[in-house]
């Protein structure tokens, strides 16, 4: 006998597109059996009218006792109680989506607990009621897998009993074949009986677990597994922001799966999903968005598609960006994704510390004088490569701190306030030459960039540990959740560089241009740019200190070639400065302003650079 397939009790719950879609096929076969009985009935019922002599009273009698009557109680039985509980099912699945969507309208910032506290219990409320519903409903039509199966042959048994009972004079007509093939049935009968009386007996067990879990399952947010940071695969429900005008939006729950490196979506009622988004290098960051809790926003590399979602709770919330983040990283094209998800998850937990504060450096790191951006050890002895490609612990030492923000002390802000602007960096480095008022460079160019971090690193002679710096910043900002940022403005001249505030208009750190030893752009995120600064290590007594390496990641408003290509123009102009011949060459090849500066761009800063007050965004990494 074929297998009979039964809807999965354990999907109740989640009650997502795909296990809708194969309820559809359930209830499409419970529609069409009902539609055949109702006709083999009439058909039956004819029959049984036909036999109206006294010869055929016995015949009449068992032909209603053993054909119709059986029929007639599996339509007024079976498939009366499929319909009803139908029709329960759907009022409870409606209750239970108004009060998602009540439960989704929650403010974050002026949170009520009590109108909370009630709207959760709604939620909990209507969930557990089609969680009940939808089981009683699973469990009735896989009930009458086996049902029809008994339903169709009792009939026809019947009426051939009768018709075997009413010719006894022909009984040597019956072949044995006949008896056996009766025994057979009868057999066959009684075997599904059985197994539908055991697989109403596990349903109801099943049934009884489900429903003796703790009110918190069906409660939102408030789930106590911890989170998984190495998915790469995961569906869930979420709340997808759509545009409805120019300034209105509507919010849509909609059930999203990941499917190799794409986003897709399957509204309910749709027998498959389709491809929503391409997730390959994709970037994902957390954002506010209406007032809403949980929002995350997905935006292609080329920035020109982007979608905010909302997830139902700050598990899901963090899995969904973890997940999408390693999709990003096309971890799922390799021999063993989860191994190596897993991998990169525990390497950037081991070499991540988060500080947001230059002071705290040293405290958490295991040798203080790495800590300081100038602290490095030389690079002499890790100087010597053994193959083109060098190792992460070639470049930057595992378990190297990283630093988040560049902190202005309250007390330093106020007393450059009243100097006026004269400062020491946290780096120990002076800003004599880079002061305002002593910057007479030819050339000035202003960038709006976000700082994402800095590190000490091994080396500043080559462009690759630039490239593990920029990885390793993105990595503990995704793992520790430090997706936002402050706008700063970067100035560019010829012979310095300096971070400004564009509030106060307060130089957060300045670098000479001659210890700026490597820069360059991301070679895929171009808007990623980054550079060493070469600085002296003192601790050890020396007279001359020894050399040390920072590396400095940031995020631009423009492409990072362009802030390569004016800080490869400021070493230029100063080494050109040396040879008044070669200076001159530099002035005849290059635009110059009206007030005899370099014509390079424009200044994307806008209106900011006139102490306008700076957002902070999401970083795009």
């Amino acid at each position: 006998m074929p297998a009979v397939h039964t809807l999965l009790l354990e999907e109740a719950l989640q009650d997502s597109p795909q296990t809708r879609s194969l309820l559809s096929v359930f209830e499409e076969d419970a529609g069409t059996l009902t539609d055949y009985t109702n006709q083999l009935l009439q058909s039956m019922q004819r029959v049984y009218g036909a036999q109206l002599n006294t010869l055929h009273s016995e015949l009449a009698t068992q032909m209603a006792d053993r054909m119709i009557f059986p029929m007639i109680q599996f339509r007024e039985k079976d498939l009366t109680e499929i319909s009803t509980l139908r029709e329960i099912f759907g009022i409870a699945s409606d209750e239970h989506e108004a009060a998602m969507v009540k439960y989704s309208r929650l403010p974050k910032k002026k949170e009520n607990e009590k109108v909370k506290a009630e709207l959760v219990g709604e939620v909990a409320y209507s969930r557990r009621k089609q969680h009940q519903a939808s089981m009683q409903y699973y469990c009735a039509l896989n009930a009458l897998q086996y049902r029809k199966r008994v339903a169709m042959l009792e009939p026809m048994l019947g009426y051939t009993q009768a018709q075997i009972n009413f010719y006894k004079k022909g009984i040597d007509l019956v072949s044995k074949k006949m008896d056996s093939f009766l025994g057979s049935v009868s057999s066959m009968t009684q075997n599904i009986q059985a197994q539908l009386d055991s697989e109403a007996e596990a349903m109801r067990m099943t049934q009884r677990e489900l429903l003796s879990m703790e009110d918190t399952v069906y409660m939102p947010d408030r789930d106590p597994a911890p989170v998984n940071r190495t998915l790469i695969q995961k569906a869930g429900y979420l709340n997808i922001r759509n545009k409805t005008g120019l300034v209105t939006t509507a919010w849509d729950r909609l059930y999203f799966f990941t499917q190799g490196g794409n986003l897709m979506c399957q509204p309910r009622g749709a027998v498959a999903g389709g491809m929503v988004l391409d997730l390959d290098n994709s970037s994902v960051m957390a954002v506010e968005c209406e007032d809403r809790r949980y929002c995350f926003q997905i935006t292609s590399p080329n920035g020109k598609t982007s979608m905010i979602l909302q997830a139902e709770s700050k598990r899901e919330y963090e899995e969904w960006i973890c997940t999408l983040n390693n999709i990003s990283r096309q971890i799922y094209l390799t021999d063993n994704p989860e191994a190596v998800a897993i991998r990169l998850n525990q390497t950037a937990i081991q070499a991540v510390t988060p500080i947001t504060s230059f002071e705290k450096r040293g405290e958490g790191s295991p040798n203080p004088d790495r800590a300081k951006p100038g602290g490095m050890q030389s690079s002499s002895g890790a100087s010597q490569k053994t193959s083109s490609a060098p190792e992460p612990e070639d470049l930057i030492v595992p378990g190297t701190p990283i630093q988040f923000d560049i902190m202005l002390p309250a007390s330093e802000f106020q007393d450059q306030n009243r100097v006026g602007g004269r400062r020491t960096n946290p780096f120990g480095e002076t800003d004599d030459d880079c002061s305002p008022e002593s910057d007479d460079s030819l050339l000035q160019q202003v960038f709006a960039v976000r700082f994402l971090g800095s590190m000490a690193v091994r080396s500043g002679q080559t462009q690759e540990v630039i490239y593990e710096a920029m990885r390793q910043v993105l990595a503990a900002r995704a793992i520790h959740n430090i997706f936002r940022t402050t706008e700063s403005h970067l100035m560019v001249t010829s012979s310095c560089l300096r971070l400004i505030d564009p509030q106060t208009q307060v130089t957060r750190i300045g670098f000479q241009l001659q210890e700026v030893t490597q820069f360059v752009a991301h070679q895929e995120n171009g808007r990623l740019m980054g550079f060493v600064v070469e600085g002296r290590d003192w601790s050890e007594d020396d007279e001359e200190g020894e050399p040390s390496f920072s590396a400095f990641v940031f995020e631009s408003n423009t492409e990072g070639d362009k802030i390569c290509y004016t800080i490869s123009l400021g070493k230029d102009i100063m080494e050109a400065k040396k040879d008044p011949e070669a200076l001159v060459q530099l002035l005849k090849n290059m635009p110059l302003t009206n007030e005899g500066k370099f014509l390079l761009l424009d200044n994307e800063t806008g209106n900011t650079a006139n102490g306008g007050a700076p957002d902070e965004e999401e970083s795009e990494a």
